[in-house]
């Protein structure tokens, strides 16, 4: 028997009010032990603010987890109870890393360890990728290394993506809200379907780690009072690889609301998590390209840099990343739930004017004026900081 809605928003509850409780207490703790992100030139909030807000978030999920193996309704989940058990262990890890990092600063390479740790305690648990669907080939059942490998792979991708993207307020917490709520449904679909049995956990970590954002952003929206950290970003990229790895990981058979992903559901978190991905994408290439500059060299060239660059605010920015995440969510959504691909021509059209709005805004317009002719402006406020809105961010870039 499938979960009930009413169960999924009892986890949901129990994630985001626990959060959204332990916020003020976590604040108030990294206060008084010092850890507190002050401004400098490559971040964009101008006070010290305190950070560490992913213990809050660890606390929800971990809670929301135990919840769930209270109610009847999950007890094919917890049949398995190593699965449930190694996302909360490897949450606990990753986040520990993270949390480390925020306090005091740690060395790529042992981040990356550290996410590799997570990863593996992922696939020794059984939560990780056991087939894989490759567009327009076939099927391909993993061996334990391939599988092991890849899953570690999938870890570090999605944690690296939302840790680059948590720059702004409210940033990463509200793509991740998106983009886990959107997986959600879809799981849902396809465990009403037949396609994923109900003793996933793919549905119960995602909704769980929509109540954990949703707690959080309160906190965490401009001018942010707590940032999530290098603790909450790889944090939330754990969840996200966790619920995506057990849906589209372990799919065999085809399924008509997957058309425009040719069968391959694996592919479809790159297409809800666009903006992370492409961010992480550019980063890369952007890094690589420029002589003397590390891959793991912050900057200020992300894509929320860039919408203030065009004379956005951090407000409008952080609203039109979620918007973009928004629109391929719904990508993904209508043919999963209708088996047709008629409202791919309004999406388009949706994009387009998208696009259209975030390039050629007025207050958009006259900042890239005033840039160009600074004479004409003697009131003119540095680049990047919008002609609205004080710029104060998160995270760590």
């Amino acid at each position: 028997m499938n979960p009930r809605w009413g169960a999924y928003g009892v986890v949901f509850i129990v994630a985001a009010a626990v959060t959204a409780v332990g916020i003020p207490i976590v604040r108030r703790t990294a206060v008084r032990i010092g850890a507190v992100v002050k401004p400098d030139d490559r971040r964009v909030h101008e006070i010290p603010t305190p950070t560490l807000g992913g213990t809050a978030m660890l606390v929800g999920f971990l809670s929301a987890m135990l919840a769930a193996a209270l109610l009847s309704d999950f007890d094919a989940v917890f049949t398995t109870p190593s699965e449930p058990l190694g996302v909360m262990v490897a949450a606990t890890l990753i986040f520990g890393i993270g949390a480390y990092d925020d306090i005091r600063d740690m060395s790529a390479p042992a981040k990356i360890a550290g996410m590799v740790l997570a990863g593996s305690v992922l696939s020794f648990a059984g939560v990780g990728l056991l087939l894989l669907r490759v567009p327009l080939l076939d099927v391909f059942i993993l061996s334990n290394d391939w599988s092991a490998l890849l899953t570690v792979v999938w870890v570090i991708l999605m944690a690296n993506a939302i840790n680059l993207i948590d720059g702004l307020d409210g940033l990463a917490g509200g793509i991740v809200a998106i983009a886990s709520f959107a997986f959600f449904l879809y799981t849902v679909e396809l465990t009403d379907e037949g396609v994923v049995q109900p003793g996933n956990l793919g549905a119960l970590v995602a909704i769980a780690t929509v109540g954990v954002c949703v707690g959080f952003l309160p906190y965490n929206l401009h001018p942010a009072r707590i940032f999530m950290g290098d603790g909450g970003s790889l944090l939330l990229g754990l969840l996200l690889a966790a619920s995506t790895s057990a849906v589209g990981g372990r799919i065999s058979q085809d399924f008509t609301g997957q058309t425009y992903f040719f069968f391959a559901p694996i592919f479809i978190p790159l297409f809800v998590l666009v903006v992370p991905m492409a961010d992480m994408l550019f980063a890369i290439v952007r890094r690589a390209s420029t002589r003397g500059v590390a891959l793991t060299q912050a900057d200020k060239g992300h894509l929320h840099h860039r919408l203030m660059n065009l004379g956005h605010g951090q407000r409008r920015s952080v609203a039109i990343l979620w918007l973009w995440t928004a629109l391929m969510s719904l990508f993904v959504l209508y043919p999963t739930y209708t088996g047709k691909g008629q409202l791919f021509a309004i999406l388009a059209v949706a994009a387009l004017g998208l696009g259209t709005y975030t390039y050629f805004h007025p207050v958009a317009r006259r900042t890239r004026a005033r840039a160009t002719h600074p004479a004409a402006d003697p009131l003119r406020t540095s680049a990047g900081s919008g002609a609205d809105e004080v710029a104060e961010d998160g995270a760590h870039q």
